[in-house]
């Protein structure tokens, strides 16, 4: 199992979970953040950190899409290790349905 991080990060990008993690597992993008699924070592210090709930175990149904975004980009996107500011933009943009398929830019397999 790993924890993996789902569409509600995109345009949030909260990072009170890298302040947490303790293996610096979380890389980020323009619009949001991923964790590298073969550095997470599964503690689930960073779910709960989480103000948008964008983190999940990937053992959710459903989540093998974001499993493979979060592994494609963590080998593409700069490690991030200490805490930001949030998007402008996160506190009405958390819980917007439909965010991947609106905002996401690039596609899997595009870079960044």
């Amino acid at each position: 199992m790993t924890y993996i991080v789902t569409d509600n990060c995109i345009r949030c990008k909260y990072t009170d979970c890298v302040e947490v993690c303790p293996v610096d597992c979380f890389y980020e993008g323009e619009n949001f953040l991923v964790i590298h699924p073969d550095e997470c070592i599964d503690c689930g210090v960073c779910e709960p950190e989480c103000p948008a709930e964008a983190i999940k175990p990937d053992t959710e149904p459903g989540l093998d899409h974001w499993l493979k975004i979060n592994t494609e980009f963590a080998q593409i996107w700069p490690n991030i290790t200490s805490k930001r500011d949030p998007l402008p933009e996160a506190k009405e943009m958390d819980g917007v349905p439909g965010k991947f398929e609106k905002y996401f830019s690039p596609k899997p397999g595009q870079g960044d």
